[in-house]
């Protein structure tokens, strides 16, 4: 499977090991390296899938570095607020709230912090114009607000 994200910029990706930041040192090819100088077999070896039922990327467990990680994710819950919209939009809907938590976590062998994940909620909000609840609602209202912004000449 390609990546659908393209590696990002950063001091990281010079292709020289940097020291920049404590325990955030990358080789040229901008896998995660130990402070003796070995790469981190957990950050190489280390893969991003989705759980939900939806139809968004990461289906297949699919590497990521840690520079890339931060991006694809953010994108990839992105999917799911977009998703969200087209559900509320084809049903009737309206989104009431959508938010994304970004989730890191820290390389128990290298010590790199890192975008181990996310969660996207949606709260969605159907109108039904065949529930009778709902029909007496519009009446009530209708009521309520009929004349309250008229303007009248004397």
């Amino acid at each position: 499977m390609m990546n659908p994200i393209s590696p990002l910029s950063s001091p990281f990706s010079t292709g020289k090991t940097t020291d920049a930041l404590p325990g955030m040192r990358t080789n040229a090819n901008g896998e995660s390296v130990k402070s003796n100088g070995e790469v981190c077999e957990t950050c190489k070896n280390r893969k991003y899938q989705d759980g939900s039922d939806e139809m968004v990327s990461f289906k297949s467990a699919t590497h990521l570095s840690p520079t890339q990680a931060g991006a694809a994710v953010r994108a990839h819950e992105q999917e799911h607020v977009s998703n969200a919209y087209k559900k509320a939009s084809n049903g009737n809907g309206e989104v009431i709230r959508a938010s994304v938590t970004i989730h890191t976590a820290v390389c128990p062998e290298c010590g790199r912090s890192y975008v181990s994940g996310g969660t996207t909620n949606t709260q969605i909000k159907y109108y039904n114009e065949e529930n009778p609840y709902q029909k007496d609602l519009k009446a009530t209202d209708r009521d309520k607000y009929s004349g309250m912004n008229t303007d009248l000449k004397v």
